[in-house]
């Protein structure tokens, strides 16, 4: 047995987990050039690991598994090597696209605001999407420009815009859970269940809209090789975009809203349509 034939099972490991938490979006990796899928793969693998341990670890000591957890991260970037396979796979993208400590550090920083904040004002707010948004599109836009940093530079707008877009559509899609199973409010300003109302999420709805305007922009100047995968989830999070709109937050706060299989397909076809065909430049 070899580091490389380590590497390689700990990739094949995140890929396992990021296709067993997440359908919808592990049919955009797969669209993917094979070139691309790995890494993605990698990334998301170490990032819902982080995740569950805020989320669903209930009845643990949160706190401590996220300190231990972001120690191993540290430790394996300096050492080079981590006996945890989904970080080992993480720390060999990071490795390969030189991605920036800053990125994880603000993806981190957001994880332990999960465990303190249960409601954000403004400014802590647009940090917090940043932090378990945008930087982790940031991410796979190192592994989607390659170390060209001109093009990563161009594009890092437009990304933000879009992990933004996606994120903010989740906290209105997860509004009840969010509220009910782990006592937090995703909108910024409101502090008390009794304040969220229609009005407050349109606003977050204006938001929204604007982000996925200026976002779809970066999209048509995406490699080709991802361009299809991440106009697929573009897509998919616009359909469940729009369904929220049309409710109002008394009926959102009763059902998860959701997205047939049939219909992600049709979405995905029509986004292979429309990168095949009409080239969506």
């Amino acid at each position: 047995m070899t580091l490389s034939h380590y590497e390689k099972t700990s990739a094949n490991l995140s890929k396992r987990l990021t296709i067993s938490y997440s359908t919808s979006f592990s049919w955009g990796i797969k669209a993917f050039s094979k070139e691309y899928r790995e890494p993605i793969y990698s990334i998301y693998g170490w990032v819902r690991v982080a995740d569950e341990i805020v989320d669903t670890f209930h009845h643990t000591d949160k706190e401590r598994l996220l300190k231990k957890f972001k120690y191993d991260t540290y430790e394996a970037i300096e050492t080079g090597i981590s006996t945890n396979p989904i970080i080992q796979a993480f720390l060999k993208i990071v490795n390969e696209y030189n991605i920036d400590t800053k990125l994880i550090d603000a993806f981190l920083f957001s994880m332990e605001m999960d465990l303190s904040e249960s409601s954000y004002e403004r400014k802590l707010y647009d940090e917090y999407v940043f932090g378990s948004a945008e930087s982790v599109g940031l991410m796979c836009l190192k592994v989607f420009c390659k170390n060209d940093n001109l093009k990563y530079d161009e594009l890092i707008y437009p990304a933000k815009m879009l992990g933004s877009a996606f994120q903010k559509v989740n906290f209105l899609r997860d509004i009840n859970s969010d509220l009910n199973d782990r006592s937090r409010i995703y909108l910024p300003g409101i502090h008390h269940a009794s304040q969220i109302n229609d009005f407050n999420k349109q606003n977050l709805e204006k938001e929204i809209d604007k982000e996925f305007s200026e976002s779809l922009i970066g999209i048509t100047k995406l490699p080709i090789g991802v361009k299809l995968g991440v106009y697929s989830d573009y897509l998919y999070y616009l359909m469940l975009f729009r369904k929220i709109k049309k409710l109002d937050i008394k009926q959102l706060q009763k059902k998860r809203v959701r997205i047939s299989n049939f219909h992600k397909f049709l979405l995905f076809l029509k986004s292979f349509w429309e990168v095949k065909f009409l080239k969506l430049t």
